[in-house]
């Protein structure tokens, strides 16, 4: 799951999750790793040791933050740490979506989480059941992004670039 920009903020951090695979109640999850996802969606310390100022505020070492990130990341819990940027500021964005037959969703899902400009996807119960979005440096780019996805996929992409900025802050506890 990523967050949509602050109106004041040009940039900011998170621990992105997977809208797909969002972990249940302890889930199997360590302590740490709960921690992680709860204490990261925002405010990623932008410094040069991003991973050491994390463990600091944990009380874990540098070794245990990366070793739980890494053990989220191949879990499929999240997607990637880092910077997310308000739309168009640094490069160019747009949301996506497609109608997809439920027997490609998951073949068609995997075609567009390929692409490295592509952040996250997700399913929806529609007629438009895989949304996305595509960052790219520039517009271009993620025009050529879209037209590839549909032409490998054999299906219409529909771009779908934003009017207007809202801040919606998709952060929340997972657990109590």
């Amino acid at each position: 799951m990523s967050a949509v920009m602050p109106r004041q903020a040009s940039h900011r951090t998170a621990v992105t999750r997977q809208a797909r695979r969002a972990p249940a109640p302890h889930g199997g999850y360590t302590e740490l790793e709960r921690r992680l996802l709860d204490q990261f969606q925002h405010g990623l310390p932008l410094s040069p040791r991003p991973y050491a100022e994390m463990a600091a505020r944990l009380g874990v070492t540098e070794t245990e933050v990366l070793s739980g990130l890494k053990a989220l990341r191949d879990r499929g819990a999240i997607a990637r740490v880092g910077a997310v940027f308000r739309p168009n500021t640094i490069g160019a964005s747009t949301l996506a979506a497609m109608e997809v037959p439920a027997q490609r969703l998951e073949e068609v899902a995997t075609l567009v989480s390929a692409y490295p400009e592509v952040n996250h996807n997700y399913q929806r119960e529609h007629r438009f059941n895989l949304w996305f979005v595509v960052t790219a440096p520039t517009r271009r780019r993620v025009e050529e992004v879209l037209d590839e996805i549909g032409a490998r996929a054999g299906l219409p992409v529909i771009n779908l670039p934003m009017q207007k900025d809202y801040h919606i802050d998709l952060g929340f506890p997972l657990w109590c």
